[in-house]
């Protein structure tokens, strides 16, 4: 519909707007009354942490009402730069903990709220947002470790990080030790004197096995090196990564946390000193930012994170006991399945198992038949890569491909491999639909 143009447009006289202009200025001009917060200002990290239960945490970690209105919700502050009543260096060296705000790569209050909402949930004393997984990845090893340094990684990883460790740091003069991390004498084995870094994925992503981050942390810590962990299919929820050791706790926020498929980012939360350090190389130097628009719409998934995991949980132990019971699957993994080969380290590590299911279903030309298959009949799960939003999430993942470019396994650790992969697998990442309704969509082709 083309609505008509009216007959003349509303005007404001000379002195409305000198009454509007002085009206805004008075409000808004920069006085010591409504002066942006400064640094010492701010909310502290530690407010809410070890203090209130999971769901209060993530609920009010970070947030307080908005000074300036009042408003309960966190504001949006999409701005690059920020006005200053202040003479200021022109680099971030020169931030203080007086500073105000001056440039959102340096730092921007949603931002900042996001960040102490992550801390407050892993129970840390400080976060680093980033623009992605593959960023908060990036800004640990590019922090922590110079040429001539040795970093122990897990064999099988979130393959952008396989591919970065196995291609990028050799290329800046980083010695990297592929190790499969579920086997403790082979990461002991791993460790040298040059060892800076110990870098684990628990459950790993795509074949569930799990890592002893208390044993793992011990191991990097008598050596001097730092643990650093990916608990994106944990989650916050998952397990408490700070009480096992892990020194630096790093999730794609895109997954669990935003839960919603809409918005990507990363994030990286331990103690200040580190994310200190990786604030200003990442985050300065490296540039690798959040969005505060990104940042506003996985806060406010963060908040419903405990209600969300419980129930990815429940339907995803359903499923993959429904899958354990049909002929044409022949191995299921989630850790909460008694099956699961790590079923006694999952329930002293994990108090929530998430989501994620792999399962095998024999021959890689039966895996390919099958992914068409669903790709044609399902209706309510996507057959689309990612995982952690509502909605649930099927792809196949061939054993051959991936070691032809991700992996790149042999002897022993490609055994231990396709023990779990087989020639390989389905990844379903379970959401928050009816669980029956899953079931009826997977009969279809299963």
């Amino acid at each position: 519909m083309i609505l008509p143009k009216p007959d003349r447009v509303p005007t404001l006289d000379f002195a409305a707007l000198q009454f509007l202009h002085a009206t805004l200025r008075g409000r808004w001009t920069l006085s010591a009354r409504n002066r942006p917060l400064q640094r010492s200002q701010r909310l502290p990290m530690t407010k809410l942490q070890n203090t209130r239960g999971p769901m209060t945490t993530a609920i009010h970690g970070g947030e307080a009402p908005d000074p300036t209105t009042g408003a309960s919700a966190p504001p949006l502050h999409m701005t690059s730069t920020y006005v200053t009543d202040q003479v200021a260096g022109f680099s971030a060296h020169d931030i203080g903990e007086e500073s105000g705000y001056l440039y959102t790569r340096w730092g921007n209050p949603t931002v900042d709220m996001f960040e102490r909402k992550m801390a407050a949930m892993e129970g840390t004393e400080a976060c680093l947002a980033t623009a992605s997984g593959m960023a908060a990845a990036s800004a640990i090893f590019l922090t922590f470790l110079s040429a001539g340094d040795h970093v122990v990684v897990s064999d099988v990883s979130y393959a952008g990080v396989a591919e970065l460790a196995r291609d990028t740091l050799p290329r800046l003069g980083i010695e990297v030790s592929l190790v499969d991390m579920s086997d403790l004498e082979a990461v002991a084995a791993a460790i040298r004197d040059t060892t800076k870094l110990v870098h684990c994925e628990t459950p790993v992503n795509p074949i569930m096995r799990l890592t002893d981050l208390a044993a793992v942390s011990r191991l990097a810590h008598d050596a001097g090196a730092l643990l650093s962990c990916d608990a994106t299919f944990a989650s916050p929820l998952g397990q408490d990564n700070a009480a096992l050791g892990v020194d630096l706790v790093m999730h794609s926020v895109t997954k669990y946390i935003g839960g919603h498929g809409d918005a990507v980012g990363g994030i990286v939360a331990g103690s200040a000193e580190l994310i200190a350090r990786l604030r200003l190389e990442a985050g300065i130097h490296h540039g690798g930012i959040l969005s505060p628009f990104n940042a506003w719409l996985i806060a406010r998934g963060a908040a419903t994170l405990p209600l969300r995991m419980r129930a990815h949980e429940a339907g995803a132990l359903e499923i993959a006991n429904w899958l354990e019971t049909r002929d044409s699957v022949t191995r299921v993994f989630h850790p909460g399945l008694a099956s699961h080969p790590q079923a006694d380290l999952a329930a002293r590590q994990m108090s929530n198992t998430s989501g994620m299911i792999s399962f095998q279903v024999g021959s890689a030309a039966h895996g390919q038949e099958l992914a068409q298959q669903m790709i044609d009949r399902l209706e309510i799960i996507h057959y689309a890569v990612s995982l952690g939003h509502h909605r649930s999430l099927i792809f196949w993942m061939e054993t051959e491909g991936l070691m032809e470019t991700s992996f790149r396994l042999n002897g022993p650790n490609l055994e231990s491999y396709r023990a779990f992969a087989g020639d390989g697998i389905f990844r379903l990442s379970v959401g928050l639909e009816d669980a029956e309704d899953l079931i009826a969509d997977l009969t279809k082709v299963l």
